[in-house]
């Protein structure tokens, strides 16, 4: 592996810990906020307000889960030696692309390439 390949995988490897830190602080934020909700008193309103809250928090939990699961995923293929080849065509994930969104598994072509099967599919 060249020495410019080498440091651009350095620097997603960093990014991804950064993005790891950060998605599991904002869990850790939410669940404490949702848990001083008191989702059992007062009136019908207010318990409707505590279930749209509660629906919220769900929904924002599973978000940073498979924002997690994507980052574990992409720190993975860095210790087995397969970062940054697209799963799709097999050829490299552009650099620069790889540096916007570190745990990507698409290059550009790929990411067309699967976006037009599943419109071939939808139908």
């Amino acid at each position: 592996m060249d020495s410019k390949v080498g440091k651009i995988i350095q620097e997603c490897q960093r990014k991804l810990v950064l993005m790891k830190q950060d998605l599991l602080n904002r869990a850790r934020g939410l669940r404490q906020e949702f848990a001083q909700n008191d989702k059992n008193s007062g009136d019908e309103a207010d318990q409707t307000v505590a279930h749209l809250a509660e629906h919220h928090f769900l929904v924002s939990q599973e978000r940073l889960r498979q924002q997690l699961i994507e980052i574990e995923f992409a720190l993975a293929r860095i210790e087995r030696g397969q970062f940054g080849v697209c799963e799709e065509t097999q050829e490299p994930i552009e650099q620069e692309r790889l540096l916007a969104i570190p745990y990507t598994r698409l290059s550009i072509e790929g990411a067309e390439l699967r976006e037009a099967s599943k419109k071939k599919y939808a139908r």
